[in-house]
């Protein structure tokens, strides 16, 4: 079978695009030998803060790394619950169970996936710490109901938002609608900074202080006679006066590189850009695949701004194929790579070994069986659209 020369489009599914602008920028930093975390990153750090209507923002490895401090600078311990959502990469429960927490595990919209702000409201207990919602495949969760869940009964909201960089929920972007949001820059997100990297947003400059100490081992400068001067992510200034560092907690090390944040700085520029043409292909793809009888996109939430990390579909009884079938036959068949996101968490080993199991989140459950994510990056031309299209028209007939 001959296959289309834009075949290749699809076996790529998700993730951004490079161009000249980011090999420059590259290239400076490599003209001033690659440091580490300095003035590059605190220009990320602010334009990327700014972007999100946050007052302050950190760069890290990633957004686990990410997820790792806000939860820990959020105090949460042996003792605490923290309710999520059971449709996420496993990192967004992981924080929480790593140190020492419990994982609570609320169900999720039918329609969206998104967390269900009922099924949280059953789960909240006087050991709730915090509710972290994930705004999944590109749209925000009802960031209204949650927050009024949680600000009476002062329950901190750290919102997951690695698949939603540059959306917004009633005019206002991700980043800025919790108490503390992170971000993913993996390869695979609407912009990247060289395969891993994230950010996290806040307004509060405590907590705020609190990460930023964690994520360079808690290191401080003071001068000779012990007179604290700050927090220093790299090395303490050298002048005529001798400085030293102590640490005063157990940090780790999650500092971003220059070449990250000035490949990020870039593709910050072309954020609005790329989403853009990621909304217009989705728009191609409502118009056509929901023509079909059993193949239903997931329905769009009229408070915001869709990015589409993810365009997910839910497949029917009604629809000719079963899930598994239908994922077998796009890639060996036509090569195309759609993919599961994501195994509900309370599902996975690590989890069932921790309690967990089936019962806890039916409707996540039942969904698993039948959604679906179709390749959508900027790069698809309309070649590629075509063919992904025309292969589901021809399978469901």
């Amino acid at each position: 079978m001959s296959l289309p020369s834009a075949v290749h489009e699809l076996e790529f599914s998700h993730g951004s695009t490079y161009g000249p602008e980011e090999a420059a920028a590259i290239a400076a930093v490599l003209a001033d030998s690659a440091p580490s975390c300095g003035p590059r990153v605190k220009e990320f750090e602010v334009a990327f803060a700014a972007y999100c209507g946050a007052g302050f923002g950190l760069a890290v490895t990633s957004a686990t790394a990410g997820l790792d401090l806000a939860l820990a600078s959020a105090g949460v311990g042996p003792g605490d619950e923290v309710i999520t959502t059971p449709i996420t990469w496993v990192s967004s429960a992981n924080a929480a169970a790593k140190l020492g927490a419990k994982v609570v595990f609320a169900d999720v919209d039918p329609h969206t996936l998104n967390l269900d702000p009922a099924s949280v409201a059953a789960l909240i207990t006087p050991r709730t710490k915090v509710i972290l919602p994930v705004h999944l495949y590109g749209q925000c969760c009802d960031m209204d109901a949650l927050s009024a869940l949680a600000r009476p009964r002062g329950i901190l909201l750290i919102d997951d938002c690695a698949h939603t960089a540059g959306a917004e929920y009633k005019g206002r972007k991700t980043g800025s609608l919790a108490d503390i949001s992170v971000f993913s820059f993996h390869q695979q997100k609407n912009m990247v900074t060289l395969g891993e990297g994230g950010m996290i947003t806040t307004n509060d400059p405590a907590l705020f202080q609190s990460m930023l100490g964690l994520r360079s081992l808690c290191c401080r400068s003071y001068d000779p006679k012990g007179k604290y001067l700050a927090f220093d992510d790299t090395h303490p200034p050298m002048g005529k006066r001798y400085w030293h560092l102590d640490f005063d907690d157990l940090g780790g090390n999650f500092r971003m590189t220059e070449v990250q944040a000035a490949v990020g700085l870039v593709q910050l520029r072309k954020l609005d850009a790329m989403n853009q043409r990621r909304i217009e292909i989705a728009g191609m793809y409502s118009c056509r695949l929901s023509r079909l009888r059993g193949f239903r996109p997931l329905a769009v939430s009229p408070w915001g701004k869709h990015v589409f990390h993810i365009f997910g579909v839910l497949i029917e009884d009604s629809f000719p194929l079963d899930k598994e079938e239908f994922m077998w036959r796009m890639y060996a068949e036509h090569r195309i790579k759609v993919w599961s996101h994501y195994m509900p968490v309370h599902l996975t080993t690590a989890y069932r070994k921790r309690g967990h199991g089936p019962g806890e989140c039916p409707v996540a459950e039942s969904l698993f069986e039948r959604y679906v994510s179709l390749p959508i990056h900027p790069r698809l031309t309309q070649e590629g659209i075509d063919y992904l299209c025309s292969t589901i028209e021809a399978l469901a007939s």
